[in-house]
């Protein structure tokens, strides 16, 4: 089972900040001090301070110890990696899968995606979850508890740039028709298909989060571009 957070209160600011990175409110190369941050969020500097060294170790900020703290540029190389792992995991659960008596551990799954069109989930935020709930249960039904928790692991690290895949309905609906797809051939026993159409079927997630990613940077920055010049420096109104 995934351990509760030792400190709430810096989990939710740990959570709030990396929202912030990914909504693109903090920007690559944007600068912030532990103070101005502590008081916009209305928290201490302590619980502050846990949460900004927690993705400090994850790479999403860093810390210059004359100048405060920055956001550090997107890895893409990074979560690359973390998506073929992705792959190599899940792969080897439906192998695991296709060789067992999977029907009854399915069965959850198989009411959530073997579904019409017009019984499908469309809110963005609700898919990503059921999207991340069907990849984890194909793993958790393989019933290799070392695979599932790297994967909760994995899953955690990607889940906040993930959840962009689900903006527009075609990757919806594209998701609902591959997740049953695969489904279909885990039942089926077809090993080989259902890794095939996996593999392409993260792939091509990976490929579209990407896409998303650069085009809301380049919109963001763009807007920032626009804004009335205040005479203020944007990391000192970032930090505001």
């Amino acid at each position: 089972m995934k351990q509760q957070p030792a400190n709430p209160l810096a989990e939710q600011v740990y959570l709030r900040i990396k929202e912030e990175i990914f909504d693109f409110h903090l920007l690559p190369g944007d600068r912030f001090t532990e103070t101005a941050l502590a008081l916009r969020f209305g928290v201490s500097r302590t619980p502050l301070r846990d949460a900004l060294y927690r993705l400090k170790r994850e790479g999403y900020v860093d810390v210059n110890f004359r100048s405060g703290w920055s956001v550090c540029p997107f890895d893409f190389v990074r979560f690359d990696e973390l998506y073929d792992l992705r792959i190599l995991l899940e792969t080897n659960s439906i192998e695991r899968l296709c060789h067992t008596d999977s029907d009854a551990s399915l069965g959850a799954l198989k009411k959530t995606w073997l579904v019409t069109a017009d019984e499908r989930e469309t809110d963005p935020h609700k898919v990503a979850g059921l999207d991340e709930a069907f990849h984890c249960s194909l793993v958790e039904a393989a019933g290799n508890r070392e695979v599932m928790r790297v994967h909760a692991e994995l899953t955690d690290k990607i889940r906040i740039i993930r959840r962009l895949d689900f903006l527009k309905s075609a990757r919806i609906d594209t998701t609902y028709e591959e997740h049953a797809k695969i489904l279909r051939l885990i039942l089926r026993r077809k090993a080989t298909e259902a890794i095939i159409l996996l593999r392409s079927h993260i792939t091509q997630s990976k490929g579209e989060v990407r896409k998303i990613t650069l085009h809301m940077l380049h919109e963001a920055r763009a807007n920032l571009a626009n804004k009335p010049h205040t005479g203020k420096r944007r990391n000192n109104s970032v930090a505001a």
